[in-house]
């Protein structure tokens, strides 16, 4: 039976500790889609202050205490990071590369000789890269999935020609000869300027990215209509309260936000990372039913990427 807007209007979550009346109604004046998340934090402060009933003073200071420390944890970070810079300290942040490649049919027919040998300088290649202290490459194979992609790199540096010149070395070999570049994303590591009321111990620095968690890993480039960024910053601070907690109920899939303003065609690359294709699909129409979805201008195409060895993801390519 379907909950109509009265009804839920007036839902009230589960709890596990005693609430007030008066507690419980001031818990309705909060919008629904936030109401569990904020329940839930303050039942989590009272347990840690030895409190066994919540009552509307109790609210009080518990939503004054953690959205304090919330704050106060960003001013200290946004400090800390002035310091750093006014020391000539600034924090390193990363270039981010995902590149695509789709293989040449012609490859699978040479001699098998030729075949073997192409593979074996593609792979020393790939496998002296990952050894390296410079560089995070984490690979995957798109094969089966996509008709016009068959692997693909995962490479993070703080160096971006370090991007250009494996790539020239990767092409030199006989493998790499009949790789064709199906699409490439080229972004930059930055911290968001949006804060996580709901999760106030949720990692903000997102200037260092340690990939390859998951079997599975769902990118695309992103692009937000000029009128997001007409609105004010407050504006888009409530907005993004909604799509955080939307994505704070799937906390099996994790994200991986970059930036490309100005030095691509878009302006962000997300990379999900989940062992659980199902809850990355939820998620996504789950966010299709919030108020940001207004101002998504492309968020296409899509890529789904299982992630594999080395060899494994050369190896997925029949050859």
């Amino acid at each position: 039976m379907a909950i109509d807007d009265k009804e839920l209007e007036e839902l009230m979550p589960e709890t596990s500790l005693n609430w007030s009346d008066a507690a419980i109604e001031r818990m309705k004046n909060v919008p629904f889609f936030v109401r569990k998340s904020v329940v839930r934090g303050i039942e989590q402060f009272a347990r840690e202050k030895g409190v066994e009933l919540v009552d509307d003073e109790f609210v009080s200071r518990a939503r004054q205490e953690r959205e304090g420390d919330a704050i106060a944890n960003r001013r200290a970070q946004e400090a800390t990071a002035q310091k750093a810079q006014e020391e000539g300290k600034a924090v390193k942040r990363q270039y981010v590369n995902f590149a695509f490649y789709k293989l040449d049919p012609a490859f699978r027919r040479l001699p098998k000789e030729e075949r073997e040998k192409g593979k074996r300088e593609f792979l020393e290649v790939l496998e002296e890269y990952d050894s390296k202290n410079d560089m995070i490459l984490v690979s995957y194979s798109c094969v089966g999935l996509r008709s016009d992609v068959d692997i693909m790199l995962w490479r993070i540096s703080h160096e971006l020609e370090g991007f250009q010149k494996m790539t020239t070395r990767l092409y030199k070999t006989g493998l790499g000869a009949y790789l064709n570049p199906a699409d490439n994303y080229f972004s930059m590591t930055k911290r968001s300027m949006y804060m996580d009321m709901f999760n106030p111990e949720h990692e903000e620095d997102r200037t260092h990215i340690i990939p390859g968690k998951a079997k599975y890993l769902f990118i695309y480039p992103f692009t937000k209509k000029r009128e997001w960024y007409l609105l004010t910053q407050f504006a888009r601070q409530g907005i993004m309260d909604e799509h955080i907690f939307v994505g704070n109920k799937y906390p099996s899939v994790k994200l991986n936000t970059t930036y490309s303003f100005g030095i691509d065609d878009h302006e962000f690359v997300v990379a999900f990372e989940s062992d659980y294709p199902g809850d990355f699909l939820d998620l996504v129409m789950d966010l299709r039913e919030t108020e940001g979805s207004r101002f998504t201008e492309n968020d296409t195409p899509i890529y789904t990427c299982v992630a594999m060895s080395l060899e494994d993801t050369v190896e997925s390519l029949g050859i």
